[in-house]
């Protein structure tokens, strides 16, 4: 699997968890000041060779941006670097405000 929906990834953060999730939000830090889910870390795209050695092996990573498009292409990137389990958040931030919690400001 390499995407995960809005409404899956509500599911799977509601229920006890078997294994643990990594939100990581690969957006600017302008668009991270905007909003972003509660608990997530936050290393902008560019920085991510530089510094995905700070990510747990063993943790489903949901990379997540604001519309899929770049969270897919790092998703990509950590899987070819030797992470096994990352997949990217299905149509964003932006997603899951209009399918999971519309709290979350849309821009």
């Amino acid at each position: 699997m390499q995407e995960i929906t809005p409404s899956e990834l509500a599911a799977m953060l509601n229920q006890p968890m078997a294994v643990p999730v990594l939100l990581l939000d690969v957006r600017e830090v302008w668009e991270w000041e905007l909003t972003h889910l509660s608990g997530s870390v936050h290393i902008p795209m560019n920085l991510i060779p530089i510094r995905h050695n700070e990510l747990p092996d063993e943790t489903l990573i949901v990379a997540i941006c604001h519309h899929g498009v770049r969270s897919l292409q790092v998703a990509n990137y950590l899987k070819n670097v030797g992470f096994d389990q990352v997949v990217s958040l299905q149509s964003g931030l932006d997603g899951w405000a209009l399918q999971v919690d519309p709290s979350i400001r849309r821009y």
